[in-house]
């Protein structure tokens, strides 16, 4: 953020004060922020304030709607017919809350919901009776906030320095809200970056959609990139959110730009998709990490119940994590390929790339999405970029439109050191990509497929290129012969004393005697061997109840390995519990190949149960770029350690002297 940005969001900040003590610090951005979007709004508006205010005159009991013309009047996408403007409201003292009211019901429909979003009303009646609204507005009133004073990249980051402060104070989750614009830039030009030829394209029109948008900083980086390489080309921009406040800032930026502020929706993607049947050319996000979606259970389960003629026909992810129903709700919105297809970038933490084991709904997703070969990359960036956490985060880049040399393979693209240090922390955010960086990536991210196979080339080990089907494995179940002994143990009585059948047997003292006097006697390897002594001990009981027989074989069972193999009634072996293992093998590779070399040898005896073999995939990044560190040679440290010691000894010498 430059000086001047930083000024203007202190500037501003400092009439947070004048709310110290009648407001809670946790609530000051729902008053600092709706201001600064109104005066915002009211200086874009400025120049052709009279000029709206004349044609409605002319147009007034002849035309019922003027909406489209009086755009026109504006020259924007809104407008506002109040002879009010706000300084003129804050010139009354005794009525500034009336006429701020009056002023923003003279905004058009468009301009007036983005403070309805805000709850701005409920706020400014708050502010009067605290005796507050005049000192609160009327600073506002001394602030120009014009694009020729403060261009829409000032207004953005100031936008954006706000909302970082008020999540901090009051504990919220910045990230939420807005992504670092250099982490935006580089991932839009991964994503954007491949398509440069197309993008040039004379009168070329593209669809960008981010179902997450927050305050719109992708979607503007997007649509940036675009125009740079195209000043003729047409860009759309559509976005979801869920926070009000951020809902608010997007689509009051979209206005001011002049773009249609109606492509941007209120509400929760996955409860209520407000682009139903559309599709679009690219589709970016940065959804919050980890969030569950709990509170939209039913909506979700319901239109994974519909399989693929729903959004969730992969899979669904744990409940307490939605990352992976963000990406297959994108995945949902692509062109399809034989109307160009579509790319696709998404910011996640490293969970959806390894959570969840074969056959669970993430594994399941991952799956679908490799075996579709949608997947193009995985780029790891430094940790430390986000405001509000410093683990490590990734690119997923997809596409459905891969070229030859990409079809079945994934590019896996090593960033985590590509970063240069900030000279203040912003919460958790101490690194950042810069420009140079930003290229490098870029670079090495085209030139990928001839880096990862060209060991000249000096980013060569930062890039692998690996096929869909080596992140596959198949989760096979190995078993080994149960084999028993026979005796009555005190473990085995204490297990009989509080079963729930003998505990209902009329005869319960005189079995538990009766097994008693069994303790201590050499244990039988066969079953029939000592079901002989078991009847002779039992012979006073007559014939057991069948439960409580069953309950009594179970306690006296113990698996050893030189018992008998127990076997079914075709003569097959059954496994034991205790001994059952599992193994991940590489999915192309035989299973029985691999149970002669990697497990026969030590367990001769094992087998694998084909009916519990399920398939998995996950993406183990780390692991791929795992180098060796031999430990120092152990006389190096008993050296070190020894200078150590003397290094002690003589301080302890200085001190007793």
């Amino acid at each position: 953020m430059s000086s001047k940005n930083q000024e203007l969001a202190s500037f501003i900040w400092q009439v947070a004060d004048l709310l110290r003590g009648d407001y809670k610090q946790s609530e000051y951005g729902k008053v600092i922020l709706p201001f600064t979007v109104l005066r915002r709004l009211d200086c874009v508006l400025a120049p052709t304030r009279q000029a709206v205010l004349d044609k409605k005159a002319e147009l007034e009991g002849r035309i019922q709607n003027m909406d489209g013309m009086l755009k026109r009047a504006s020259g924007r996408s809104f407008y506002n017919t109040s002879r009010l403007d706000f300084r003129a409201s804050v010139g009354d003292q005794d009525s500034v809350a009336r006429n701020l009211q009056a002023y923003i019901a003279g905004f058009s429909p468009n301009a007036r919901e983005i403070f309805e979003s805000y709850e701005f009303s409920t706020q400014l009646s708050r502010l009067d009776n605290a005796g507050l609204i005049y000192h609160v507005a009327s600073k506002f009133a001394e602030i120009d906030l014009s694009p020729e004073t403060v261009d829409n990249h000032q207004m953005g980051y100031a936008f954006e320095e706000l909302i970082r402060k008020f999540s901090e104070i009051s504990n919220e989750t910045a990230g939420e809200h807005f992504t670092p614009r250099e982490v935006i830039k580089l991932m839009v030009n991964l994503l954007l970056a491949p398509d440069t030829d197309d993008l040039t394209t004379p009168g070329v029109v593209k669809t960008v959609l981010d179902p997450a948008c927050g305050t719109g900083g992708m979607l503007t980086a997007a649509e940036e990139f675009i125009l740079e390489h195209n000043p003729d080309a047409t860009v759309k921009v559509y976005g979801q959110e869920l926070n009000a406040e951020s809902y608010a800032i997007c689509r009051s930026d979209m206005m001011i730009k002049g773009e249609d502020a109606d492509n941007i929706k209120f509400g929760n993607s996955f409860s209520g998709d407000r682009f139903y049947g559309q599709r679009f050319n690219y589709l970016l996000a940065n959804p919050p990490f980890g969030v569950e979606w709990k509170k939209v259970k039913d909506d979700v389960e319901r239109e994974a119940g519909l399989g693929h003629a729903g959004r969730f026909g992969a899979g669904l992810p744990r409940i307490n994590d939605g990352s992976l129903l963000f990406l297959q709700h994108m995945i949902h919105h692509m062109k399809r390929p034989d109307e160009g297809g579509s790319r696709i970038a998404i910011v996640f933490n490293g969970s959806p790339l390894f959570t969840g084991a074969a056959g669970s709904g993430e594994s399941e997703i991952r799956r679908w999405i490799l075996e579709n070969d949608l997947l193009e990359a995985i780029v790891a960036l430094p940790d430390q970029l986000f405001y509000n956490t410093g683990i490590s985060t990734y690119f997923w880049i997809l596409t459905n439109r891969k070229d030859e040399a990409h079809k079945g393979k994934v590019i896996l693209l090593d960033g985590r050191e590509h970063w240069a240090k900030m000279r203040k922390s912003l919460g958790d955010k101490r690194k950042y990509v810069p420009d140079d960086k930003i290229a490098d990536l870029t670079t090495l991210y085209r030139e990928a497929l001839t880096a990862a196979e060209d060991e000249s080339h000096p980013l060569h080990t930062k890039v692998k290129v690996l096929a869909t089907t080596d992140f596959g494995y198949q989760r096979i179940t190995v078993e080994r012969p149960l084999r028993l002994r026979f005796e009555v143990t005190e473990d085995a009585l204490a297990e009989l004393e509080v079963a729930k059948p003998p505990a209902k047997y009329e005869a319960r003292d005189k079995l538990l005697a009766a097994l008693r006097g069994l303790v201590g006697q050499p244990a039988s390897l066969r079953k029939v061997e000592f079901a002989g002594i078991l009847a002779e001990a039992l012979a006073g009981l007559g014939k057991l109840p069948a439960t409580v027989d069953k309950a009594v074989w179970a306690a006296v069972l113990v698996s050893d390995p030189e018992g008998e193999l127990q076997t079914d009634r075709h003569g097959n072996p059954l496994p034991d519990p205790d001994l059952r293992d599992n193994e991940n093998v590489p999915l192309l590779e035989d299973i029985d190949e691999y149970l002669k070399r990697e497990v026969l040898p030590h367990v001769p005896d094992a087998w694998v149960d084909d009916s519990k073999t399920k398939i998995g995939y996950e993406i183990p990044f780390t692991r791929h770029f795992y180098v060796y560190k031999p430990p120092r040679p152990l006389a190096e440290i008993d050296a070190e350690l020894k200078e150590l010691e003397a290094e002690i000894q003589r301080l302890l010498t200085e001190v007793a002297e």
